[in-house]
């Protein structure tokens, strides 16, 4: 079964110069990939970098995966963010989230008190002012006085994807936001808990159906067992972070291998369908393996993007 969903991929950032990424867009975006998206972690600034890379690729759609929202106030990432629609062309998918405890507290020593609270004061900020509108807004821990619309010529306002797991982030990004970006949760998580609690949520707040991304590992492999024990080397910090850790709980999984796609192109191609049926709009492939499976993979996924493109 052919699919609608759009097919990206997460760029490998580690040790890369910049050179290196502009290859890696590229490559995607010749490949009939619909998105490449940039995590921000301790490496390159996410937005500066995509602002760059869009100069240099066209046509591809280029997303955050995730902007941490406390690291700037919601009038400084709405302005980093429309000038990066104005680099690209209006190509953006604006992905940010919460982060985690260990971050906000322990590496940069904020509050990550009532952290669903924060992100319903930065939202009410950051929407209308990414739409060209002012805003006026006094909350608990959050002031917006933007008197006049953030004035970036030719710009029209980027998907706004939350990163969110729990029901009460779900539903706030389906009421406010264009939709959500996951990254830890299995098929069935996507398919009985994300989905449908995003979704209701948007249609009962007279929204569009929201986009909803889902990442994970993918690997066209024979050695499966092997793969595996790669995918959990690599990812192993992930289950010990409470909000993924939760994610994999409700899917009855260890660690990432256990909701990782690995197999064939029969068996990749199967979970593809079923993401898709289980209302994922977005598959942003991190593509894992060997130097041959990648190849294998990346080539496998290109075909699956230029034909439900």
């Amino acid at each position: 079964m052919t699919t609608a969903m759009r097919i990206g991929g997460v760029l490998d950032t580690a040790g890369a110069s910049f050179a290196d990424l502009v290859d890696q867009v590229r490559k995607l975006a010749d490949a009939g990939y619909a998105h490449a998206f940039v995590t921000q972690t301790f490496d390159y600034d996410a937005l500066t970098l995509l602002a760059a890379v869009a100069t240099q690729v066209p046509t591809i759609e280029l997303g955050t995966a995730v902007v941490p929202v406390y690291r700037s106030h919601p009038m400084a990432l709405a302005q980093q963010a429309l000038s990066v629609q104005a680099t690209s062309g209006n190509r953006l998918i604006l992905g940010i989230g919460l982060s985690h405890q260990i971050v906000i507290e322990g590496m940069w020593g904020l509050s990550f008190d009532k952290p669903a609270g924060y992100m319903r004061e930065y939202l009410a900020s950051l929407m209308p002012l990414v739409h060209g509108e002012t805003v006026n807004i006094t909350g608990e821990r959050l002031t917006t006085n933007a008197f006049q619309p953030i004035d970036v010529p030719g710009v029209t306002a980027p998907p706004v994807l939350v990163a969110a797991l729990g029901t009460t982030m779900l539903k706030l990004a389906g009421r406010v936001a264009d939709g959500t970006v996951t990254w830890m949760t299995g098929l069935r998580t996507i398919g009985t808990h994300i989905s449908p609690t995003i979704r209701a949520a948007a249609e009962e707040a007279g929204r569009p159906a929201p986009r909803v991304g889902v990442s994970l590992p993918v690997s066209i492999t024979a050695d499966v067992a092997g793969t595996k024990e790669k995918v959990n080397q690599a990812f192993s910090i992930y289950p010990n972070l409470p909000s993924y850790r939760a994610m994999l709980d409700k899917e009855g999984a260890d660690g990432a291998a256990d909701i990782a796609f690995l197999g064939d192109e029969e068996s990749i191609a199967r979970s593809l369908d079923s993401l898709a049926d289980a209302g994922a709009t977005d598959f942003v492939a991190s593509v894992v393996g060997t130097s041959e499976e990648r190849k294998r993979t990346f080539a496998f996924l290109s075909e699956r993007a230029r034909a439900t493109s």
